[in-house]
């Protein structure tokens, strides 16, 4: 339930992060676990859990999303260089908080395939 996401909680406050970037619909923060040198969370303050439960009114707070992490990417200087954005549904994909989020990584080289 939404009462128990950690994202949600740190959308509330409720538990601290470091937040890079903030409007009405889009909160982004670094993650607590990165793999590169820029790893941050780029998440919809809408309580969506994974792509498959999207509404196609959701549409356009995924597309804030984009909006945001180009924003994100000048602010930090990776926009040149390049960065990459992932978007995990479900366990098998390496979903693990059931929020929607988007990964920014960069700063580093990035291979492919990722994993």
């Amino acid at each position: 339930p939404m009462s128990e996401c950690l994202f949600c909680k740190i959308r509330q406050g409720e538990i601290p992060a470091d937040i890079i970037f903030e409007n009405d619909d889009v909160l982004a923060f670094n993650d607590v676990n990165p793999q590169a040198p820029v790893h941050l969370l780029i998440i919809p303050k809408k309580h969506i859990s994974t792509v498959n439960d999207m509404v196609d009114d959701d549409q356009l707070i995924m597309g804030k999303l984009f909006s945001a992490a180009r924003a994100i990417a000048k602010q930090k200087g990776v926009s040149d260089d390049g960065y990459r954005l992932v978007v995990n549904c479900n366990e098998k994909a390496g979903q693990t908080v059931f929020h929607i989020h988007m990964h920014m990584l960069a700063d580093r080289a990035l291979t492919w395939p990722p994993g």
